[in-house]
C-alpha cells in the first residue's frame, strides 16, 4: 500500500474538501462530520473537480459542473447525468494527520 499524507484533520473544516496529487491521479478528500472520504477527482461525467463540488451533510457531493451528485461513502452515481460512479479509497487518521490508501501496481 502508497499512503498519501494529506493534512492535519483541524486544517480540513466540516463539509469542505482539499484536491491531493497522488503518483498517477488527484483525490478529493472530504470532510463531513468529522468522518474522512476520498475518491477520484474528476467526475465520470464530465471534466470537473469534485473538490470544488457541494459537500452534503448526508455524505454525498454535486458536482460543480453538471450537479451531478455522488455518495462519498461508495463513489456510487446518485443522479443523472453522471452514470459511471467514482473510484473511492480508504482514509486513516493517524496522530490527527490524515492519510489516503492507494493499493500499489501489481
Amino acid at each position: 500500500m502508497t499512503t498519501i499524507n494529506v493534512c492535519e484533520t483541524h486544517a480540513l473544516a466540516d463539509g469542505e474538501a482539499v484536491k491531493v496529487q497522488a503518483p498517477d491521479r488527484l483525490i478529493a478528500v472530504f470532510n463531513v462530520g468529522g468522518e474522512f472520504y476520498a475518491l477520484d477527482d474528476r467526475c465520470s461525467h464530465g471534466n470537473a473537480s469534485m473538490s470544488e463540488g457541494y459537500v452534503e451533510d448526508d455524505a454525498t457531493v454535486e458536482c460543480p459542473l453538471h450537479a451531478a451528485r455522488f455518495c462519498l461513502k461508495s463513489g456510487a452515481a446518485l443522479c443523472q447525468p453522471a452514470t459511471e460512479p467514482l473510484r473511492t479509497y480508504p482514509v486513516s487518521v493517524i496522530d490527527d494527520m490524515i492519510h489516503v490508501l492507494l493499493e500499489d501496481a501489481a
